[in-house]
């Protein structure tokens, strides 16, 4: 008899650090993994926002703190990483959440522009990866890393001008697999999710520009992402009914993907 399906999706005991976890899809898998039982660390630039948000999990019964630092500084994810194991004990489950994005056609893209995007979307990934694997996965040879990636490093775009974006999310593809491959041997998972059009800070230059009903028409379900639509996906990835999944790319995206390959 197998482990009972639950359990299997149980993350009591559990702690998990989430970055860019102050609002939007970052918290939406923030308040998954709270639900769950895990217990949960934010991470953001803001302190006022991450206060809030840490409300509203404590208004669900979540166990969750915060802490303000820039994801893309060494010396600032060392500081993350080494407060909450102090605070709340090894890390089990790191989502890899926090970004940026700038829009711009490719022939003018401003390389200011260029270096944040990729600091924040691609650099920190990195920084948190390896400071959390090194300070409590590697050496408990066990550990969840969950990337978000995006559509948008699936495949290109006529209309949207997002060409650091799109490079720094196709980057999270091949760094969530080639990480994958190589943390395998540690008992760590390294998986990413895609996600599509969800109304969002970050997206909402582009849901003015196209409209949500322009951009629902593209996607075979004919709907953005909602409040609820990555929840599912980074429990499968961050439990225990996700630990023979590494590797993969989910993309979560009304199946955009599937009909348009990106």
């Amino acid at each position: 008899m197998g482990t009972p399906v639950q359990q299997l999706f149980d993350l009591s005991g559990q702690v998990a650090l989430v970055t860019g976890g102050s609002r939007g899809l970052g918290l939406q898998m923030a308040e998954a993994l709270g639900e769950a039982g895990a217990k949960v660390m934010l991470t953001a630039r803001k302190a006022a926002e991450l206060e809030e948000a840490i409300a509203d999990l404590a208004a669900r019964g979540i166990d969750a703190r915060w802490i303000a630092a820039d994801a893309s500084q060494p010396a600032e994810v060392a500081r993350v990483v080494d407060q909450t194991m102090q605070r709340l004990g090894q890390i089990d489950i790191l989502v890899n959440n926090a970004g940026a994005t700038w829009g711009a056609a490719a022939e003018d893209y401003p390389l200011e522009a260029w270096d944040k995007v990729m600091n924040l979307n691609v650099r920190s990934l990195f920084l948190f990866s390896q400071a959390v694997a090194k300070a409590s996965m590697i050496p408990r040879q066990r550990g969840r890393i969950i990337n978000l990636a995006s559509i948008a490093g699936l495949g290109g775009h006529m209309e949207v001008k997002f060409i650091a974006y799109g490079t720094s999310k196709g980057a999270v593809v091949n760094f969530t697999r080639t990480l994958a491959g190589e943390w395998g041997c540690h008992g760590i998972t390294v998986n990413a999710i895609a996600p599509g059009f969800f109304p969002s800070k970050m997206t909402q230059g582009t849901l003015d520009r196209f409209g949500a009903d322009h951009l629902a028409k593209g996607a075979p379900l004919k709907r953005l992402g909602d409040d609820d639509d990555l929840k599912g996906a980074v429990l499968l990835f961050a439990s225990a009914a996700g630990k023979h999944i590494t590797g993969q790319i989910l993309a979560v995206d009304g199946g955009v993907s599937a009909v348009h390959g990106g």
